[in-house]
């Protein structure tokens, strides 16, 4: 297999994918597999093998299982051996991957979360200074990159290597009393719906007439489900899985609605790129589907409100 057959391979797949979102995202798993497989087959033929155990990580969408047709690339590497060797290795892999997977038809991550990028490719030493380091900063961008990495989900290696990992970051979390901080710093919601009840849609632009879902509806959800998740120690990473494990009222119907949320999307975005596949053109969906996307976002809005208040309650 080559970096080109992927691209066939995924042109081929995604097709029937491409309306499931479970399906869709099983496929973004197994090309991003399939890439890994390459890129460390070529850096092993130029350099030898890995001289540590390793684990790769996927964040953002990818981490979360919640991938739309179009996604770019968010990853990191975790790495057993803190020589400047392995330091040199794991970097060179890192962006052999982001090489094929772009190649394959995944844009590169406008903010460097990249595992080329030495902030995101560290040693397990420098990885636990460093998520420390977040914590007790916990500055605003310190906080948000914490929340980037609780989103980490392994996909190739040692997948304990992430888990330990995160399970510190819970700890820090805790101890230094953060709930409130990491709250705080996802409480802005975009407003979706007006006073007079309408869907507020995009008034210029290219997305004009189309509703921003990714910040009016799939942040409150996404949003709560991580700060419970944190609040609980849990490992999970999507969002639907995490709802699932939490003691909250009426869980099942957030559940069903992120799930019809994440659907809509699939359906009815546009879909030509990464941007599109975050809005929603208002005309072309019925009376009926405008209604139902107004109780997705109200009950968003609610989980949000929910969880802000749990957390106060114990800050």
């Amino acid at each position: 297999m080559t970096y080109s057959g992927i691209t066939d391979y995924k042109k081929n797949h995604m097709r029937d994918a491409a309306k499931d979102h479970f399906k869709l995202n099983k496929l973004h798993d197994i090309l991003i597999k399939q890439v890994l497989d390459i890129s460390l087959k070529e850096v092993i033929a130029r350099y030898g093998p890995p001289p540590a155990a390793f684990s790769f990580f996927v964040m953002g969408s990818a981490g979360r299982f919640e991938q739309s047709i179009w996604s770019d690339q968010d990853h990191g590497i975790i790495y057993l051996d803190s020589t400047t060797e392995a330091k040199t290795y794991f970097l060179l892999l890192g962006k052999e991957i982001s090489k094929g997977l772009y190649q394959v038809g995944y844009p590169y991550c406008d903010g460097g979360v990249m595992a080329g990028n030495p902030f995101w490719c560290k040693s397990n030493t420098e990885w636990q200074k460093q998520v420390n380091s977040w914590a007790l900063d916990a500055s605003w961008e310190s906080l948000r990159y914490l929340l980037i990495f609780i989103d980490g989900r392994s996909i190739y290696g040692q997948h304990q290597l992430l888990e330990q990992l995160k399970s510190l970051v819970y700890q820090t979390v805790q101890k230094e009393q953060l709930l409130p901080r990491l709250t705080t710093n996802t409480l802005h919601i975009k407003k979706g719906i007006g006073v007079l009840g309408q869907l507020l849609v995009e008034t210029h632009g290219a997305h004009t007439g189309s509703l921003n879902i990714k910040e009016t509806a799939l942040f409150p959800y996404v949003n709560a489900a991580r700060l419970m998740a944190v609040k609980e120690n849990l490992q999970e990473t999507s969002t639907l899985s995490r709802l699932d494990k939490l003691q909250i009222d009426n869980r099942d119907l957030y559940k069903a609605m992120f799930l019809k949320l994440l659907n809509y999307r699939l359906l009815h975005a546009s879909q030509t790129d990464y941007d599109s596949g975050h809005y929603l053109p208002i005309d072309i969906l019925a009376k009926e589907q405008k209604n139902e996307l107004k109780d997705i976002i109200k009950h968003g809005v609610t989980l949000h409100q929910l969880v802000r208040k749990l957390v106060e309650k114990e800050g």
